[in-house]
């Protein structure tokens, strides 16, 4: 690799949506979809590697503490909690631009309570909670913009 091609270089004032997004799937498995070992320190793994977008899959746990885990299958189970405190420790070490948790939400309401607390204790102000109108992509901020922010898909 050329080291000169390690900084970004783009012109990142341009609304989010004009530009593709590292992604990672079933981020928090260590091997296949039906029976590997559901890990947090994935999460540290693919952040240090520049992947921007990752996916929690959200599932009610035992004690009212929501799970992390590939649903139906015999994946091991990991708490969000400790989801949420590694992404909160390994974000930004790489790279300043915004981490998307694509959040894939299974659980009751008082469980999805409980991860709107973490996400608020854990993130604090790196939480974007600021209201975006989807209706025109023209108005979302720009990575620029974005810098040092946690957002979320649901």
């Amino acid at each position: 690799c050329n080291p000169l091609h390690r900084q970004v270089h783009q012109d990142m004032e341009q609304p989010l949506c004009h530009y593709f997004i590292a992604s990672s799937h079933n981020t928090y498995l260590s091997g296949d979809q039906l029976l590997s070992q559901s890990r947090a320190d994935m999460y540290a793994r693919v952040l240090q590697a520049g992947c921007r977008c990752v996916e929690v899959d959200c599932w009610d746990g035992p004690d009212g503490e929501p799970v992390v885990h590939h649903g139906y299958t015999l994946t091991s189970k990991i708490l969000f909690r400790d989801v949420a405190e590694t992404i909160n420790k390994y974000a930004f070490i790489k790279n300043e631009f915004p981490v998307i948790l694509s959040i894939e939400n299974h659980c009751s309401i008082p469980q999805q309570k409980k991860i709107a607390q973490y996400l608020k204790e854990i993130f604090g102000d790196k939480l974007d909670l600021s209201s975006v109108n989807t209706g025109d992509p023209r108005q979302l901020p720009s990575p620029q913009d974005l810098k040092g922010k946690i957002l979320v898909k649901v």
